[in-house]
Parts: C-alpha cells; structure tokens; sequence
C-alpha cells in the first residue's frame, strides 16, 4: 500500500477535525484505527482532541485520551487543550484532561491564568 499524499493527507485531517467539531467519536476513532496518528494536526495546528474539547464533546475527548492522545499538544496560537475547554466552560472535560496530567501551565494563555480570568480557579484545586 502506497503511503498518501499530502493532498489525500490535508483532506482526511478537515474530516477528522469536522468530526471532532461534531463530537462524532466512533467515526472519528475509525481513522486512528486504520493508521491516521491520533494527533495529527490541522493548519491552524488543533487536534482532534483540541477541537473535541473546545466543543464540549466530552465523550470524544475521554476516548482520544484513551487512544493515546496528547493531552498538553498546543495549537498554533500557543493554547492547550485544557485552556480551551476551560474557557469554554467544559467542566467535566477539564477534569478529564487533568486526570489524565494535563500540564496547566502549558501554553498562552495557560489554564491557570485563563482560570483566575473566569474565576474559576476551583476547578484546578
């Protein structure tokens, strides 16, 4: 089997994402089965787990964390995972990514500044 191409490759990273977005988790899994690595990164530098979590799909996020995925992986604006869902308001999804060593000082801002913005510091004791 020939290895494909950066075009084939740009095309199934806008699906993966689509589905993260979409909290889709068993047709998202489907391509991390079959060889597309769990994170694979879109041009703005999110994964699938970054997307995942944004979205408040918190089913997907546990399932690519499960999977392997990098939970600490910083998109192309320096924002990690955790920040994000944060931000967002995910509270189970933090969780989530904290149980599975989170780094919350990673990225820009990082989750414990982005936390004493929303005061929402609890959620990080």
């Amino acid at each position: 089997m020939e290895p494909l191409s950066e075009e084939q490759t740009g095309r199934l990273v806008v699906i993966v994402t689509d589905l993260a977005r979409q909290g889709r988790t068993e047709e998202l899994l489907e391509f991390f089965d079959h060889g597309l690595p769990v994170d694979v990164q879109d041009a703005e530098g999110n994964t699938a787990l970054m997307l995942a979590a944004y979205h408040g799909h918190t089913d997907t996020v546990r399932a690519l964390i499960g999977r392997g995925a990098d939970v600490d992986l910083r998109n192309g604006r320096d924002q990690s995972p955790v920040a994000g869902a944060l931000f967002k308001g995910e509270d189970a999804i933090v969780g989530a990514l904290i149980a599975a060593g989170a780094d919350l000082d990673a990225g820009t801002p990082s989750a414990r500044a982005a936390a004493e913005m929303f005061g929402r510091t609890a959620l990080l004791e």
